[in-house]
């Protein structure tokens, strides 16, 4: 990487195939990124062992003790830049910068004063391309809030019901991230509607043209919701949502802040620790698969409830093809899938330890509450 800038540098033209951002991530196709939002170093060697591989903000950070914590688990960040991480950019524990989170909320005002409007899409504009001149080689990623996925987010104040807003702060950035957390939110216009995360993801890659990376924040915990959090179930089929619909990373918000504060919270609850250990297993053990483009038109899904629907992908990877599937509402369906090319061929239910016989490339499945299957024919 070193001697690829040098030549930049002197003015030597880069080939077409060499990544934009000399120290960013990883750019083999057996990486995808898993990430955890502003977790303590601490806690780094843990996190690793239930597959994150990249931090998204450092509390106070980042300094040398946090880098060195992060290098040891080997984990990677996006860390806020000022002039303490300016001083560590050529340490390549830092694959990013961030900007500040949910510009796009009201923001609160000085002394406790309430709240006022949201920052600019022009001044996040501005800031990016300020992080950007300090250092060209690495992505500033933008997360932003629940307005992604539901217009009618009060939490944005005057620009409620605005979302002409996004294509326009999506310009401030080279990953758009976002997060609403459907399963523990006491909103009911969207408590328990999990189909907000990929509605969230699909509007992201509408606003960037498919031109940037789309990341998804996934719940973990109750976040404030005493009575309520999500099941692991919840957690996996909101990734899957996210995966299915494009996601380009996925992003766990740990944080439980009632009844009491547990900065781990994803980690302190055994069950979903687990779960979200085996969800990224698999993500790991699928990563070529995920970083690989699309099938347009490679099948077709029919429900025998047309109030469930049935979102997929198809994908093609070293002599299989895979179809990732999720119901879309809780509830129950019948999925009919049919291949194009009508083969006849055995399909392995990944996670499940069962099988299906596609005569002529169909077969039938069910799918229970917000469930999704994921499918390996070969």
């Amino acid at each position: 990487m070193i001697v690829l800038l040098a030549l930049a540098m002197l003015g030597g033209a880069a080939r077409a195939d060499e990544p934009r951002f000399t120290r960013g991530l990883p750019t083999s196709a057996d990486f995808f990124p898993v990430a955890v939002w502003l977790q303590s170093p601490s806690n780094a060697r843990k996190y690793k062992d239930v597959g994150i591989n990249v931090y998204v903000g450092l509390y106070r950070g980042p300094t040398a003790e946090q880098l060195d914590a992060l290098d040891a688990a080997g984990i990677r960040v996006f860390a806020g830049q000022n002039r303490a991480a300016l001083g560590f950019k050529d340490r390549p524990t830092i694959v990013g910068w961030l900007q500040d989170d949910e510009p796009d909320n009201a923001q609160e005002l000085r002394g406790g004063k309430g709240y006022g409007p949201p920052v600019t899409p022009e001044a996040v504009v501005k800031r990016y391309h300020e992080i950007q001149k300090a250092d060209p080689t690495r992505p500033v990623m933008l997360n932003l809030g629940q307005g992604v996925a539901w217009d009618g987010w009060y939490g944005r104040g005057v620009r409620t019901n605005h979302p002409e807003d996004y294509p326009e702060y999506i310009k401030g950035c080279d990953i758009a991230s976002f997060d609403i957390y459907p399963a523990c939110s006491t909103d009911k216009a969207i408590a328990g509607k999990l189909e907000y995360v990929p509605q969230g993801v699909d509007r992201l890659k509408k606003w960037t043209a498919g031109r940037k990376p789309v990341w998804c924040c996934i719940e973990t915990t109750g976040i404030n919701n005493v009575n309520r959090k999500p099941t692991p179930a919840e957690v996996r089929s909101e990734v899957w949502m996210a995966l299915i619909h494009g996601a380009n990373g996925i992003l766990y918000f740990a944080h439980q802040f009632k009844p009491k504060f547990i900065e781990a919270g994803l980690l302190a609850d055994e069950s979903i620790a687990r779960e979200v250990a085996a969800v990224n297993r698999r993500i790991k053990s699928l990563a070529p698969v995920l970083n690989s483009p699309d099938v347009p038109d490679a099948a077709t899904i029919a429900s025998s409830n047309k109030d469930v629907p049935i979102a997929f992908s198809v994908k093609r990877h070293d002599g299989a093809t895979y179809l990732f599937a999720v119901s879309m509402r809780d509830g129950e369906t019948t999925a009919t899938i049919q291949l194009s090319d009508k083969p006849d061929a055995k399909v392995e239910v990944l996670d499940e330890d069962r099988a299906l016989d596609a005569r002529s490339g169909a077969w039938a499945d069910k799918f229970i509450g917000y469930q999704a299957h994921l499918y390996r024919i070969k």
